[in-house]
């Protein structure tokens, strides 16, 4: 028997209380959105209204302890992709799109984040964060477009730092079919 399962019976489904004190040690391990949180409950719970009830009251618990908050987490979240990891409004704004927190909150959490940063200033400290040299074949300035596009940051910036570092032009010009911008949700 190459893997068994960690209990031959079924989890038994969790009441209000139970499905609480889950709900806060899941916020303790870390930083949730509401949608996140939703889904993790809804596997805790008997399907059906009584299981959506005891997620509405839970959740709307955990608000009102200021336990869970998209405005915070949407916060926190853009600021240390911005400090930390040096990531492009793109690429932030779609990760939090995709964690379930709303589009107007992304809106304005990120427009506030980034709003005064200089992009360009940002990525060359994601290039540098990187460790990715000025490249020397159009095969490497080809992987620096895709790491740049990928980390967020638009296709005008990142050809501005490329020919600041001398990228011969038909090398640029190779690069056209990523020069398609990602659509936003």
């Amino acid at each position: 028997m190459p893997f068994k399962s960690k209990s031959a019976k079924p989890r038994a489904f969790l009441n209000e209380a139970g499905l609480f004190e889950y709900a806060t040690r899941a916020l303790g391990r870390q930083m949730r959105t509401e949608a996140e949180l939703r889904r993790l409950m809804k596997r805790r719970v008997e399907p059906g209204e009584d299981g959506e009830a005891a997620i509405i009251k839970v959740v709307a618990r955990l608000k009102e302890y200021g336990y869970l908050n998209d405005v915070a987490f949407a916060e926190t979240y853009a600021r240390l992709r911005q400090e930390n990891d040096k990531l492009g409004v793109r690429r932030v704004r779609q990760a939090l799109g995709q964690r379930g927190v709303a589009p107007e909150i992304v809106s304005e959490v990120v427009d506030a984040r980034y709003g005064q940063t200089n992009e360009e200033a940002l990525a060359r400290e994601y290039l540098e964060r990187k460790r990715l040299p000025k490249p020397e074949s159009p095969k490497d300035t080809a992987r620096v477009m895709r790491r740049l596009v990928a980390a967020g940051f638009s296709t005008g910036v990142i050809y501005r730092i490329l020919r600041q570092w001398d990228v011969p032009e038909e090398a640029l010009v190779a690069l056209e079919n990523l020069d398609e911008e990602p659509h936003e949700e």
